[in-house]
């Protein structure tokens, strides 16, 4: 038996859904969706697993065309995501306060910035390398 949480989580067209489950189905193996009430090994089981097949992978593309009518909006409107780059006065400071041995888990709280982003800024500067 194979079991899911959710329909929409196995896969992302309706084509690769009903490929997996034909290949289960060949494997004599039973598909479950626990979220979605849904076991093939019934006729109304197999019927809802197309239903909700096909509204599934709408509401995908509903998401997708509404992000990007959005980011479309937003950059109209000249704004862009993700955070801002660092300039080179923090860069700066960020390899001094390492260097001054402050951890770099709270030099990336102090800068609103991740863990991973204070090494990259350690690893750009030169002749310091972060093992």
């Amino acid at each position: 038996m194979f079991v899911i949480y959710k329909l929409d989580r196995l896969a992302r067209s309706t084509k690769q859904l009903y490929t997996i489950h034909e290949d289960l189905e060949q494997k004599g193996v039973n598909f479950v969706s626990v979220s979605d009430s849904i076991d093939t090994t019934t006729a109304a089981g197999r019927a809802m697993f197309g239903m909700i097949a096909v509204f599934a992978e709408f509401e995908r593309n509903l998401i997708r065309e509404r992000t990007r009518a959005g980011l479309e909006s937003a950059k109209k409107q000249g704004r862009t995501g993700g955070r801002p780059p660092l300039t080179e006065k923090q860069k700066q400071q960020i390899v001094t306060l390492f260097k001054g041995g402050e951890r770099a888990i709270d030099i990336a709280k102090e800068y609103g910035i991740g863990r991973s982003t204070v090494y990259k800024v350690l690893n750009e500067v030169e002749g310091f390398e972060v093992k």
